[in-house]
């Protein structure tokens, strides 16, 4: 299932309002920060067993925007042994590693993530907020 997708912008101002014509009346609520701009559904719909968000930020490795940099796809692990697990098995079948396992310090104290890119370079994340498990500050 996918949890969050975020694409870059080098230009905040001008995605929010782009992002921001159309986004709302889909049902999505924004959220703004340092980091960008976080969209995400303020009701449940029929039939969507989750409520994915939307990220739009700059890239987080200072280059300019573009297709494909600052964008990712994140998929939700149930914790963090299997996040380890599926970050060490798309590494053999291809991936190459864009940020181990672990902990960062940008986000809560329970997101344990790891990035990978797929054989074309496309950016995936794998992450548990499991609250049954310890966080980074436990």
């Amino acid at each position: 299932m996918i949890a969050y997708l975020s694409v870059g912008a080098s230009d905040i101002a001008r995605a929010e309002r782009f992002y921001t014509a159309f986004l709302p009346a889909l049902g999505y609520g924004l959220e703004e920060s340092e980091e960008g701009l976080s969209f995400a559904l303020t009701r449940k719909s029929p039939g969507c067993p989750a409520l994915p968000e939307f990220y739009v930020n700059p890239p987080f490795d200072g280059a300019p925007a573009s297709a494909g940099n600052g964008s990712m796809v994140a998929f939700e692990a149930s914790n963090q042994a299997q996040v380890r697990a599926l970050h060490a098995a798309a590494l053999a079948a291809g991936g190459s590693d864009e940020g181990a396992p672990g902990f960062r310090a940008a986000y809560g104290p329970r997101f344990y993530v790891g990035y990978l890119r797929d054989p074309q370079g496309n950016k995936i994340a794998l992450f548990s907020s499991n609250p049954d498990e310890p966080g980074r500050d436990d």
